[in-house]
């Protein structure tokens, strides 16, 4: 299968995403430049971390309206898988292709640090690989990661199994001190109801190798893989 890999002015990601789908999980990977309205090629799109356009106006709200952004509508409308990593996941909420928006931090700083986070649903295409209420160790890095929604959503989220991940302690342990920007509910991670397009706040790809300190990341996108080729990648 082949990744495209969505390339803003300001993605600062993407090389990580590109060594970890090509060398790690071993599959094709490409880059998208944000002006490109062709994802033909691609099997499955990954958003992934930075600034994109410097964070003007808000997180996304300039790249959200890239003309490459249509073409991701379009393939997310198909059915096809679409992950968004952090500013990823900005992206996809400005959008309009996840709900719910973001805030900074609710303590005002950037937090850059080690998190866990408990898998809420283990039956999603970004998270078969996956045991229910697994604990992973993946770093955040944010400025405005506090995911809040209007209290309908939120319930909607609850009640449709759309939340993928929580902020938790490494026990697994979900409680206000293991929330590293304020977010609703701890949520770190969320689908959204056609299950195909996915949002996390924490990056998986700086946790996809045990000499990083955790390889629990590449089981987000060995869920990708297994969910479209069949292909068991072992962790």
């Amino acid at each position: 299968m082949r990744f495209g890999i969505l390339v803003f002015p300001g993605t600062n990601c993407e090389m990580d995403t590109l060594h970890v789908l090509r060398e790690v999980v071993g599959e094709e990977a490409e880059y998208v430049w944000h002006e490109s309205r062709d994802i033909a090629r691609c099997d499955a799109v990954v958003i992934p971390g930075g600034f994109t356009y410097g964070d003007r106006v808000r997180s996304g709200a300039l790249a959200c309206r890239a003309p490459v952004m249509e073409a991701v509508a379009e393939f997310a409308d198909r059915g096809g898988l679409v992950l968004g990593i952090c500013n990823g996941f900005q992206i996809l909420a400005e959008a309009g292709l996840l709900p719910g928006a973001f805030r900074p931090n609710a303590h005002g700083r950037y937090r850059c640090a080690w998190s866990h986070v408990r898998v809420e649903n283990a039956a999603t295409p970004f998270t078969l690989a996956c045991e229910p209420g697994q604990v992973l160790r993946i770093p955040v890095s944010h400025g405005a990661g506090n995911y809040q929604a209007d209290p309908d959503t939120l319930r909607a989220l609850e009640e449709n199994r759309q939340i993928l991940l929580r902020y938790c302690t490494p026990e697994g342990d979900v409680t206000p001190d293991a929330n590293p920007n304020g977010s609703a509910g701890n949520i770190a991670g969320i689908v959204n109801r056609a299950g195909n397009v996915a949002g996390v706040m924490p990056h998986p790809e700086r946790a996809s190798e045990r000499i990083l300190g955790s390889a629990d990341g590449r089981l987000l996108f060995a869920s990708m893989v297994q969910y479209l080729t069949g292909r068991v990648i072992r962790v």
